[in-house]
C-alpha cells in the first residue's frame, strides 16, 4: 500500500482506498473471534439493522463479507443480546453502535424531543401514555412490547390504545430516555436509559458542533476519501452547513486534506473531495464478497453510482412483474469492482440456497468473474448451513455462474423463476 502524497486520485485509486478503509484488504481470520467483530466494527462505526430475512438479515452480512464464515450466534452474543459493548440507535438508520457513542447523539435526541413535545404534537397529546410507559419501565425494568401488552386488560379509560404504547416506546427511545436492552429473538427489549447506558456515558453529553465534527472524522476514516454529501450521509447528519464547518476544522487540524478524484463530477465540474490522513491506496484488492444493500460500501446510492458505477434500487416494494433484478439482490464485489448483483433466497425447508437471479454489472469481466462469484455462493451456502445450491435461468449471468458453481464440486440444481417467462419490463 502507498500513502497519499498526491492531491489527485484516479477513480480506481478512490475505489481501492474505500475498500481498504472498510477492511477489505485485511487477511480473513482462520476462526472468527469476538475481537475480530470489534475490529471490523471499529472500521464500520455502525451496523445497520434490517428485518428482511430472505437470505440473512442485513446486520449479519457485513461481518461475513469482511471476515468470512462465522457463527451467527457470536454476533448475537456480541451485538443483539444485552452487552457492555453495543447499543441500538439511529446512527444512520436503526443501527448497532458502540455504547460509548450514546452521548454523541444527544443533539439528535434533543431535536426529536423538541419536535414532538410542542403543543398539539404527539408527545404533548399522549403525555399520559408516555408517563405510564416510563413508570412501567421504572418499576419492572427492561420490557418487550409484548410485556406491556399483557398489562392492557388492567388499564381503563378512553386514552388507552395499544398502538400508542408502541409509538411511545419508540418516541422515548428516539428522545434518549429509553435505550434498547438487547432483543428476545428479534423483538426489542426497552429499558430506561439509566438502566442500560453506563452512568459515565450518560453524564458526559457532547455539544452538537463537537459531536458532528467527531462523526465527520469517523465517516472520513471509514470512507478514506469522500465528498460533503458522503460525509453527511454516513451518519445521516442532514446538515451540510455543519458538515462543511466540521470538514474545515479537520483540514485545519491536519486530519483531512483536499483531493481531486478523476471522474467524480457533477454538471461537468469536479466534485470537492477530501481524504483522511490515515487513508492508503492498496496496489490491488484481492477479495470477493457478497454485500448487503445496507453495507456502508454501497448504502449511499449516489456514492455507489459515482464510485462503483452501481445504479442500485431495492425492489422489495416493486410489484413482482416489474422487478428488473429481483426481490432483494445483493451487490457482488470482485477485486475493486461491483461485478454482479445476485438475488438470493435461503430455502431452509429444502436446505437449498436459491440463486433467484444473477446479473452482470457494467464493470464485470464475465470470463474471469464467474469463478470467484461461485466460490462466494458456496461459502454463503455453508455459512447458512445449506446443503445445495439451485440456480434459476433468470439474468444474463445465471448460466455461466451455474456452470462455475458446478465446477466447485458442489451439488447444483436448476429451478425456474416465474420471471423467466415474463417479458422484460425494461425492453
Amino acid at each position: 500500500m502507498t500513502g497519499l502524497e498526491s492531491s489527485t486520485l484516479s477513480a480506481g485509486e478512490a475505489r481501492r482506498m474505500t475498500l481498504a478503509a472498510q477492511g477489505f484488504t485485511r487477511r480473513m481470520p482462520d476462526a472468527v473471534a469476538p475481537r475480530h467483530l470489534h475490529r471490523a466494527m471499529d472500521r464500520l462505526g455502525v451496523l445497520q439493522i434490517d428485518s428482511v430475512n430472505v437470505f440473512a438479515r442485513s446486520h449479519y452480512m457485513p461481518m461475513f463479507s469482511r471476515l468470512g464464515a462465522y457463527d451467527p450466534g457470536l454476533l448475537d452474543r456480541t451485538f443483539v443480546s444485552r452487552t457492555a459493548h453495543y447499543v441500538e440507535y439511529l446512527a444512520h438508520e436503526a443501527a448497532f453502535m458502540p455504547v460509548a457513542d450514546w452521548s454523541l447523539w444527544r443533539f439528535r435526541m434533543d431535536a426529536w424531543r423538541q419536535r414532538t413535545s410542542a403543543p398539539d404534537s404527539w408527545g404533548h397529546t399522549h403525555a399520559r401514555t408516555l408517563d405510564w410507559v416510563r413508570d412501567a419501565l421504572r418499576d419492572r425494568g427492561p420490557l418487550r412490547p409484548a410485556d406491556l401488552r399483557d398489562d392492557r386488560a388492567r388499564e381503563r379509560g378512553p386514552w388507552w390504545d395499544w398502538d400508542d404504547t408502541k409509538v411511545a416506546l419508540e418516541h422515548l427511545w428516539r428522545c434518549g430516555e429509553v435505550a434498547i436492552a438487547g432483543r428476545a429473538g428479534f423483538e426489542r427489549r426497552y429499558g430506561l436509559a439509566e438502566d442500560v447506558i453506563p452512568a459515565e456515558v450518560l453524564d458526559a453529553p457532547v455539544e452538537r458542533d463537537e459531536a458532528i465534527r467527531e462523526l465527520v472524522r469517523r465517516a472520513a476514516r471509514s470512507y478514506g476519501v469522500a465528498t460533503i454529501a458522503d460525509f453527511n450521509d454516513y451518519y445521516r447528519l442532514r446538515d451540510q452547513t455543519a458538515v462543511r464547518a466540521a470538514v474545515a476544522d479537520l483540514v485545519d487540524a491536519g486530519e483531512l486534506a483536499p483531493v481531486t478524484v478523476r471522474g467524480w463530477e457533477r454538471g461537468g465540474r469536479p466534485l470537492a473531495a477530501w481524504r483522511h490522513s490515515d487513508a492508503v491506496v492498496p496496489h490491488r484488492v484481492e477479495r470477493s464478497a457478497l454485500l448487503t444493500p445496507f453495507d456502508p460500501v454501497v448504502w449511499f446510492r449516489e456514492r455507489a453510482l459515482r464510485v462503483f458505477d452501481l445504479d442500485y434500487r431495492i425492489e422489495i416494494y416493486v410489484p413482482a412483474a416489474k422487478r428488473r433484478y429481483g426481490y432483494y439482490s445483493l451487490p457482488v464485489l470482485v477485486g475493486d469492482r461491483i461485478a454482479a448483483r445476485i438475488d438470493l433466497k435461503a430455502d431452509r425447508a429444502l436446505s437449498t440456497l436459491r440463486v433467484q437471479s444473477a446479473w452482470w454489472e457494467p464493470q464485470a469481466k464475465p470470463a474471469s468473474d464467474a469463478v470467484p462469484i461461485a466460490e462466494e455462493l458456496v461459502k454463503a451456502a455453508l455459512w447458512q448451513g445449506l446443503e445445495r445450491i439451485s440456480v434459476s435461468g433468470w439474468g444474463d449471468a445465471a448460466e455461466v455462474i451455474a456452470r462455475a458453481v458446478h465446477g466447485r464440486d458442489t451439488q447444483v440444481d436448476r429451478h425456474q423463476h416465474p420471471r423467466e417467462d415474463a417479458p422484460d419490463p425494461t425492453s
